[in-house]
């Protein structure tokens, strides 16, 4: 079924769209009902009225005295809006492998009036709100994953990259940066021509994830789609470029004719393939165990 075309020089991966012909897909040793998985809800962070909460995805039978890996999710939708419930199908699938996940809320324009940069306060907070409950939620402090996508996808690579815009009230002895990074067709440039530096301005150089890329930056993995109309392919090669050139490690992973969102769950087939090379990635940095358990049901 695979028919991907990687160079023989960097870690790119090529997936023509036309090669998915399946109509429905099942996801194996998981289920998408509530029941089967142990979901709980905590409120990380309070601003006046306004109480940000995070859900939480349990692996089924966790074992006694184990720590499990921490992947926080952050939606998408340029600051502006948008709902945890985005990546609730990857948070499902990764718990059933061995995460604990969690769907963090933050604040947008649309519901508390606020900019992209309280957006990057709230994810920062929310990093060290989990690596400094770690034993509360059983997990390493040490193998947290960032990711989400678009607007969240900067938050994420932000919190790793971007040393200002914290919160006053954080602990700042709690590191906000974390360890590995999955990132979907995310905002990584916010500079001139970039997307969002009419709100962003001159603050761009400071906020911006593609101009503070330095040593030490986590391992990455990037998802675009050719046809992105926010996020063109050269600034994800650029971006792959100025990573290895401090040494980090960036797997950039291009789809064929897709555009902007195409890794969303109302899309089986990029929805499949962006997780299963999640989980791939994630097996690489020893996260995960084992072959990834989604499977796909070609009718």
């Amino acid at each position: 079924m695979e028919n991907l075309r990687k160079t023989t020089e960097r870690p790119v991966v090529r997936t023509g769209r036309n090669r998915f012909t399946l109509i429905t897909f099942l996801l194996l040793s998981m289920t998408l009902s509530v029941s089967a998985q142990e979901v709980d809800s905590v409120i990380y962070k309070q601003i006046d009225t306004v109480a940000l909460q995070m859900d939480i995805y349990y692996p089924e039978q966790m074992e006694a005295g184990r720590d499990y890996p921490a992947m926080v999710f952050f939606f998408g939708g340029g600051w502006n809006g948008g709902s945890v419930s985005q990546f609730e199908p990857h948070a499902r699938y990764l718990s059933k492998r061995g995460i604990v996940c969690f769907l963090a809320d933050y604040r947008v324009r649309s519901r508390q009036k606020t900019t992209p940069f309280e957006s990057l306060m709230d994810a920062k907070s929310a990093i060290r709100y989990i690596r400094k409950n770690a034993a509360r939620f059983r997990i390493d402090p040490d193998q947290l994953i960032a990711s989400g996508g678009s607007a969240g996808g900067h938050l994420a690579a932000a919190t790793a990259l971007v040393q200002p815009y914290n919160e006053s009230t954080d602990d700042l002895s709690v590191s906000c940066v974390p360890n590995a990074l999955v990132l979907f067709n995310p905002v990584i440039d916010n500079g001139p021509g970039g997307y969002g530096f009419e709100r962003i301005g001159e603050h761009f150089y400071a906020f911006s994830p593609l101009h503070n890329i330095r040593a030490g930056a986590p391992p990455t993995i990037f998802f675009l789609g050719t046809e992105d109309r926010l996020i063109p392919v050269a600034t994800g090669e650029y971006y792959q470029t100025v990573m290895e050139k401090v040494g980090s490690r960036c797997d950039l992973h291009l789809y064929e004719g897709a555009g902007h969102g195409f890794f969303n769950y109302r899309s089986p087939e990029f929805y499949y393939h962006t997780v299963l090379e999640t989980d791939k990635f994630l097996e690489s940095l020893g996260y995960l165990e084992g072959e990834p358990t989604l499977r796909l049901k070609v009718e």
